[in-house]
């Protein structure tokens, strides 16, 4: 398992952004504030988000693929049975969801 992967954060209210964090479960936790549940969109990408975010009423953050987030999100890759980097870099979300980028977007 890597120490650090590099991913994608989208937080309500914001527009997303590309950083490296550490591949901890308290690292996960305290970015989406709790609790984590992934989302799996593809083989290689996994949305990991708030387990209780609409139980806690979070903001809504973002559509993705008909999906509605809420709280804060993090688009990581997959690497084997562990989180890993993203699969794109940030240019590539940007041409991928360029929604995630525009801060005035739910």
């Amino acid at each position: 398992m890597k120490k650090f992967i590099r991913v994608l954060i989208k937080e309500p209210g914001k527009a997303a952004e590309m950083r490296t964090i550490e591949n901890t479960l308290e690292s996960l936790q305290k970015i989406v504030g709790g609790y984590i549940e992934t989302v799996t969109m593809f083989a290689d990408l996994v949305i990991i988000c708030n387990e209780e975010g609409r139980i806690k009423r979070m903001p809504l953050n973002c559509e993705i693929c008909g999906v509605d987030f809420v709280g804060p999100i993090i688009l990581a890759g997959v690497d084997g049975e562990d989180f890993g980097d993203s699969p794109k870099d940030e240019e590539g979300w940007r041409r991928l969801l360029p929604s995630l980028f525009d801060a005035e977007a739910r």
